[in-house]
């Protein structure tokens, strides 16, 4: 059996037994109640509260992944953009082309911000419509793995928080210093990932590609007439007479002035923070950016709630991996895990489990900073004691090592649970036929190849 063969074997066995991403949530929220019922003292009602506690914890998150996505894709909307992406087709004609190419913009995307997956996203949605026989779900697959590459990047949680000053790990006396990125992101073993990841993907990807429904197939409604341009619809929404509030609805100034003074404060920010790119100031920079290339506000209303026509995923599943947060914090279940796993780890063996520990977690808190709160105490405690006697620097270089293992393993087995695929999926998926169940199966060979791949790295590469 050849691999594509293999890879589309897989795939119907994933459409076969992979619920929607809402089942797979509330699986998993059933899994976890019983984990810590089982492995902790905590009592059922406090499960419980702790489930409906953790529910909230991500209102912040999900309101900023909703603005990324519809402030994101706004920006796809206008003409301006539109016109990039005819050029771009030109020049890339063949199903594999469009694979390699949207791999490589959405790794380099990805190592500037992970936030930066939704542009990667419409650029996909724009180009797969240009290029025959593209295979639309493997396409969302390719735009999906990009986002990996994000944890050896400039927002990599992990390697950041390390380097704050006054973290709460140095406020706890878990630490006695800030690590500098040069023992993470900087480091060796983060520049050979990074290579592996890009080179490796670049190859297995195209080679595995299967044939398989365009987007043109995946239409819910092929027959739908062309949709009017958000220009043509603005002057539409004008009355038949001369109104002083038409004039408000379609001026330029009124919404230049906006602009001007966003892109001060932007210039402000960058000046005084350095390039500090984090999620709200990436969502105003697509807020002022959308505003100036729509013009007016009339049209910049029309881009936004057509960009917003698919986001109800996020809308009520968020909360739902918000409360299997809340179980494996308020219950300990996650620090329990994490100590266990240190406690077992040797000197040559500490890497692998640390690794383990966030590939295993990240099921239940799919997000590397909420995971590092829970499990990375325990596993800088336990490579601190395992490294007593050894200098400072081994010690700092051996903690530098676990702490890059928990995030590469949170990332990739991001590859396996649909989480983050909310994200893509917006973009990718208005007015067609598509669930997580039919993108997920193309990723199962990638990750086992890149999983035991990256693993032999964070126990054997140098630092």
């Amino acid at each position: 059996m050849s691999i594509t063969r293999f890879g589309e074997y897989i795939t119907q066995l994933f459409k076969k037994f992979m619920p929607d991403a809402f089942v797979f949530a509330l699986v998993l929220t059933i899994i976890t109640f019983f984990s810590a019922w089982y492995f902790t003292d905590t009592s059922f009602i406090a499960i419980i509260s702790s489930w409906y506690k953790g529910f909230w914890l991500l209102l912040e998150f999900g309101m900023q992944m909703v603005l990324m996505l519809v402030t994101g894709y706004s920006i796809a909307l206008t003409p301006q953009v539109k016109k990039i992406f005819s050029k771009l087709s030109k020049f890339i004609s063949t199903p594999r082309q469009v694979y390699i190419f949207i791999i490589v913009v959405g790794m380099i995307l990805s190592l500037v911000s992970w936030g930066w997956m939704v542009i990667t996203a419409v650029l996909a949605r724009e180009l797969a419509p240009r290029v025959k026989n593209v295979n639309y779900p493997f396409l969302i697959a390719c735009v999906y793995f990009s986002g990996v590459i994000w944890v050896c990047g400039l927002s990599s949680t992990i390697p950041l928080l390390l380097n704050t000053q006054n973290n709460y790990l140095i406020e706890a006396g878990i630490l006695s210093n800030t690590i500098s990125t040069g023992f993470t992101l900087g480091s060796i073993l983060n520049v050979i990932v990074l290579i592996v990841m890009v080179m490796g993907s670049v190859i297995i990807f195209p080679f595995f590609a299967p044939n398989g429904p365009e987007l043109a197939d995946l239409l819910i409604n092929k027959d739908e007439k062309q949709e009017l341009s958000i220009k043509e619809e603005a002057e539409r929404m004008n009355l038949e007479v001369k109104a002083l509030s038409d004039r408000m609805n379609n001026s330029f100034w009124l919404q230049f002035a906006i602009v001007l003074i966003g892109l001060i404060y932007i210039v402000y920010y960058f000046s005084t923070q350095g390039f500090d790119l984090n999620l709200n100031i990436m969502i105003f920079i697509f807020i002022i950016l959308g505003l100036l290339l729509h013009k007016t506000p009339m049209r910049y209303g029309i881009a936004m709630k057509r960009s917003s026509s698919n986001i109800s995923g996020i809308l009520f599943q968020y909360p739902f991996y918000a409360g299997i947060m809340g179980i494996m914090i308020y219950t300990g279940l996650g620090e329990s895990i994490g100590s266990w796993m240190a406690s077992v780890a040797t000197v040559q063996t500490y890497p692998i489990f640390a690794y383990l520990s966030g590939a295993v977690i990240n099921f239940a808190i799919p997000s590397a900073g909420g995971e590092f709160a829970v499990i990375g105490p325990s596993i800088i405690n336990a490579v601190t004691e395992i490294g007593a006697g050894l200098p400072q620097q081994e010690i700092t270089e051996m903690v530098s090592r676990a702490s890059l293992a928990v995030a590469y393993g949170e990332s990739l087995t991001n590859l396996l649970q649909p989480f983050f695929l909310l994200i893509v999926l917006p973009v990718m998926g208005i007015g067609i036929r598509i669930q997580a169940r039919d993108v997920l199966g193309y990723l199962l060979i990638p990750f086992t190849l890149f999983f035991i791949l990256i693993g032999l790295l964070v126990t054997f590469a140098p630092l």
